[in-house]
């Protein structure tokens, strides 16, 4: 569960914060009028997002793969597509 606070109060504690999310393992969220603005989190939690976003990406890219499998697409239509 990650430690929710207004980004008011981080700023005055900003020493604090690094100290908590990175020696203690804690993730906080910081807001700004009651709403979530951006979450601060420990290195290694970024590092597993980052890996799942990437066998996301590989998973995807597969099956898109095996979907055209056998189909071809032109040059300048693939261009066209891609906005070049």
């Amino acid at each position: 569960m990650a430690t929710v606070m207004k980004t008011s109060d981080a700023r005055a504690h900003f020493s604090d914060v690094p100290n908590d999310v990175g020696v203690k393992g804690e993730r906080v969220v910081l807001e700004r009028h009651g709403k979530g603005l951006v979450a601060i989190v420990p290195v290694a939690d970024l590092e597993l997002l980052e890996r799942l976003e990437d066998e996301m990406d590989l998973r995807t890219a597969k099956q898109a793969k095996q979907a055209k499998r056998g189909s071809r697409v032109a040059l300048a239509d693939l261009k066209s597509e891609l906005g070049f």
